[in-house]
């Protein structure tokens, strides 16, 4: 990839999260802790980087120019501005303002989510993943923790409609136990922001040695990413509003949209004929007219 030939201006969070895959492991955890905490990545020092990531300081500086940085202050500006995206819906300038609506403050949120995590399904391996759902015997979507638990229940809801075999499991147990029966024949879908939980990560290991396809929607420098066949890369944007619910959960939302939506287009005149006959049903049983939800 030819950086010199992009603009001064470029997402640095899209760009860790797309070179994630092709670093060497010693930059992958240093790509790992930044993306955890933008901002304090941004203030800490080259030394404290090191550090906490537990690589040496040659080591930050490669990966500062393997992202497209001249250095490491560049490096630490661009997370300082990234960072502030989120922030500044949070802050005012003086305690006499107004407060901005809830409202607004989600919506600020999920937009700035939604819009970094667009740049980076632009460059993932979308059709490779729908061909594997595609030709799978069965699929088995992992999902564990508030997020990832109900959005294992969507993509089965969404995978069904399109006539694809598939079940969720997000005890960790079943998942371990399940996995052990796979075949090559299988796709384990494993769903998690982090892709750092142990039995999330544990359990795709024991699928993977039995042959089947591990599609990942997680983020793109964890232990989990590493495990996938297909990587479909998702970036958490914290604030500290803390009590608001994770934008993470719409950034997977999208994701998972994206990808089901991609194999549906690929099976092109069976996706049309398996909805046709599902909204037939639905309007025979509710009434309505034409553009009602295929759902409710």
């Amino acid at each position: 990839m030819n950086r010199s030939a992009e603009p001064l201006a470029f997402d640095i969070v899209a760009r860790i999260a797309e070179c994630a895959p092709e670093l060497r492991s010693a930059e992958r955890k240093v790509a790992a802790l930044i993306l955890d905490d933008l901002t304090g990545a941004s203030r800490a020092s080259i030394g404290a980087l090191a550090q906490q990531a537990e690589v040496s300081i040659a080591t930050v500086t490669r990966f500062a120019k393997a992202v497209g940085c001249r250095d490491v202050r560049e490096l630490k500006l661009r997370l300082a501005q990234a960072a502030a995206v989120g922030q500044r819906f949070l802050e005012r300038d003086t305690a006499s303002d107004a407060p901005e609506p809830i409202a607004t403050r989600v919506f600020d949120e999920l937009q700035t989510a939604l819009a970094h995590n667009h740049q980076l399904l632009r460059q993932a391996p979308l059709a490779e993943a729908a061909a594997a759902l595609r030709d799978a015997r069965m699929i088995y979507v992992f999902g564990m923790g508030g997020g990832s638990t109900a959005l294992a229940d969507e993509m089965r809801f969404r995978l069904v409609r399109l006539g694809r075999p598939v079940a969720t499991y997000q005890d960790g147990l079943l998942q371990r136990m399940v996995a052990s029966t796979v075949s090559r024949e299988c796709v384990v879908i494993a769903l998690s922001t982090t892709g750092r939980v142990p039995e999330m990560v544990e359990n795709c290991k024991i699928a993977r040695s039995y042959g089947a396809t591990v599609v990942a929607l997680t983020a793109p420098a964890s232990p989990l990413a590493k495990l996938a066949n297909w990587l479909i890369p998702i970036v958490a944007f914290e604030t500290d509003f803390i009590y608001k619910p994770s934008s993470s959960r719409y950034a997977m939302m999208m994701a998972l949209d994206v990808l089901v939506t991609e194999l549906a287009v690929s099976q092109g005149d069976e996706s049309r004929e398996l909805l046709r006959r599902m909204k037939h049903a639905l309007d025979a049983h509710r009434g309505g007219g034409d553009r009602q939800p295929l759902g409710d």
